[in-house]
């Protein structure tokens, strides 16, 4: 679309736009130049995307015209304090990207009970050196069964039992007081089946029933499922559930995750601007960082698989672009645990900025179990550069089950089936293979295939909790180091680092979760345990596990904030010629640091050439067990990471 197209619909649209705001404008004038300029600066970007998905719609301008309203009306709600964050974030566009960046995520009633609970914890958040902390959905849900939170029924309303909208403003209006961001999840492939416009398309709503795609009969829903996989296949065959109550006579509705989850239309214009609206009322809220949920399947075309299709691209640029006019200091996280060719996709300045990297998370764990460092180094030179203006968000486990999403492609380059290796992969991490240090369970298990993801905490997986109940004290102290060494890598590799939390007190699972009737099919929830506050209690003494870990972690996290050569993600990979070792270096201003992290239970060799190479010997050594000699081999401690800079 021509940018002059562009510039003439807004000078016909802009008029009206004053006549319907005027009362707002006499109130706030400067306020109306400063979203006057933004509007005319990113416009054509908006109208270009708008047009691309929506341009047959009969009443496209109307449209149109309704999401600008929208749009003045959420600057205009917009606090002066977060106006001065836009300001601010403007004009530093990279300030994700820093070395002092730590992320941290958990459940609100898991963790502090609470909203005022997690404002009581503060000064913990701040002891850990948290920059960033997401909450896991706070968002009113259903009672029961509610996938974590992620069937939402109102976006403007807290869970209840976790408090109130406005105590969620204040938390994090304390957030930004204490130098942390507020991440939260916007569940925007589908609300919850008792959301107020499913309601109202239950009620027969012509105009909310369009919100959904609804179907009288199985004629559309077999075509499309010709093409689409299961996701949840122990729960509902398909992508559709029928409802007896629909049409008088029934109907099936698109559900592509829960059947209380229904997917949203985005083929319908007034949801883009709803949710566009509801998006900008959290950004009011103080939210910096939205996590964009299952970013993947939000749009649907007939004849494919409607996953990462284009127009999914396009409705997130656009989404982006009203960011940019209305809310500029937030960023969007995507979340797309797809093949690696795709998660790349949704990673730019103008969609999402930044990205979590499920690479590199199966990538660590696989390099436990084979002790071997081949993939990740293939994965690390050839997959983890992206654009410039954008940042990794690098986790060693989150609130999810784990799927081994590496290409087969690149493992067929090393000699690896990809089908036989994630076999291998579930059996080991479920503790079913010889030799495995491993204690998770299976999850959303195919008993026809063998096809699993895994479940389990970090320390459980790393082999913490057989060393503790099976073995002795030589055993703890390689599972302490594994944990130490996978999120060593996460913090210094260049991005994000996320700490789930408990994973820095050597959390282990909890069976537990099999007594709760919502929860007992859901093997996630045994690596979702609640905090023991008697175990944090521990952190301090180093004569402890929880001691140990957080210690551990502790001084990882010191070294990524005092060498500014952490910053940024430029990443060189060193050939070290040994496979059990990971190599790399690290590039930021001018400041260079090198790493080196032995995957094995073995002490393993470096070549002296390669230190030389590096020049290792002109270097501090900030980190790790090994003591390099000049113009000898290194031998690298077993499980070791180690850092020069």
């Amino acid at each position: 679309m021509p940018e002059r197209e562009s510039q003439k619909t807004l000078k016909r649209l802009l008029p009206r736009l004053e006549e319907k705001l005027k009362e707002q404008i006499s109130k706030d004038p400067q306020g109306w130049q400063t979203f006057s300029t933004r509007l005319q600066s990113n416009f054509p970007q908006l109208f270009k995307l708008y047009f691309n998905i929506y341009h047959e719609q009969y009443d496209f301008f109307f449209h149109l015209e309704d999401l600008l309203i929208s749009l003045a009306s959420a600057w205009f709600a917009r606090a002066s304090d977060l106006r001065q964050l836009d300001l601010h974030r403007e004009t530093n566009p990279h300030w994700f990207q820093s070395n002092q960046m730590l992320g941290g995520v958990c459940y609100v009633d898991l963790f502090a009970e609470n909203l005022e609970g997690v404002k009581s914890k503060i000064p913990y958040f701040k002891e850990l050196g948290l920059t960033y902390l997401h909450l896991m959905p706070l968002f009113k849900a259903p009672a029961g069964e509610n996938d974590g939170g992620y069937a939402v029924s109102s976006y403007r309303e807290v869970h209840p039992p976790l408090g109130t909208m406005d105590q969620l403003a204040s938390l994090a209006h304390e957030f930004r007081q204490a130098g942390i961001s507020l991440v939260v999840d916007l569940v925007f492939n589908h609300t919850a089946d008792e959301h107020l416009w499913a309601e109202q398309a239950k009620a027969g709503d012509e105009d909310f029933m369009d919100f959904y795609r609804i179907f009288p009969n199985r004629q559309l829903p077999d075509q499309y499922e010709q093409n689409l996989r299961e996701i949840f296949p122990e729960e509902h065959t398909g992508a559709f559930t029928y409802f007896p109550n629909l049409f008088k006579e029934g109907g099936w509705v698109w559900t592509t995750f829960h059947s209380y989850q229904w997917d949203l239309n985005y083929a319908n214009p007034a949801v883009f601007n709803r949710m566009a609206e509801e998006m900008l009322f959290l950004a009011n809220q103080g939210v910096e960082v939205l996590r964009l949920d299952a970013v993947a399947f939000i749009w649907k075309q007939l004849g494919t698989d409607c996953e990462n299709l284009p127009e999914a691209h396009t409705l997130i640029q656009a989404f982006n672009a009203v960011a940019r006019i209305a809310a500029p200091a937030l960023i969007f996280k995507s979340e797309a645990i797809v093949h690696p060719d795709d998660v790349v996709k949704y990673i730019s300045p103008a969609e999402c900025q930044v990205s979590y990297n499920p690479l590199l998370m199966a990538l660590l764990w696989n390099s436990l179990a084979t002790r071997k460092t081949n993939l990740l180094s293939q994965a690390l030179a050839t997959r983890f550069k992206i654009h410039p203006d954008t940042a990794w968000v690098n986790y060693v486990r989150v609130h999810d089950d784990i799927g081994w999403t590496f290409s087969d492609e690149d493992a067929a380059l090393l000699g690896v089936n990809g089908n036989d290796h994630r076999r291998f992969l579930n059996e080991f991490y479920r503790g079913r293979f010889n030799g495995s240090f491993s204690r998770g369970l299976p999850f959303q298990e195919n008993p026809l295939t063998g096809d699993c993801r895994i479940s389990g905490t970090c320390a459980s997986l790393a082999g913490l909790e057989k060393a503790l109940h099976e073995e002795g004290p030589n055993e703890v102290e390689l599972a302490i180091r594994r944990i130490l060494l996978i999120y060593g890598i996460a913090l210094t590799v260049g991005g994000i680092p996320l700490i789930y939390l408990g994973d820095e007190v050597g959390t282990l699972n909890d069976y537990t979760y099999r007594d709760d009737p919502a929860h007992e099919r859901d093997s996630r929830w045994v690596h979702r345990p609640r905090a023991d506050w008697e175990k944090y209690a521990k952190r301090n003494d180093a004569n402890t596990i929880e001691g140990r870990v957080f210690q551990g972690l502790k001084l990882l996290i010191e070294l990524r904030k005092q060498h500014s050569a952490f910053a940024g993600s430029e990443l060189e990979i060193i050939p070290t010629e040994n496979e059990h070792v990971l190599g790399f270096v690290r590039i930021h201003a001018g400041k260079r640091a090198v790493i080196f992290a032995n995957f094995s239970e073995q002490t393993q060799t470096i070549p002296a050439r390669i230190m030389e190479q590096y020049s290792i010997h002109s270097k501090k050594h900030l980190h790790g067990n090994t003591r390099v000699s000049p113009r000898t081999n290194a031998v690298i401690d077993a499980l070791d990471f180690l850092v020069f800079g």
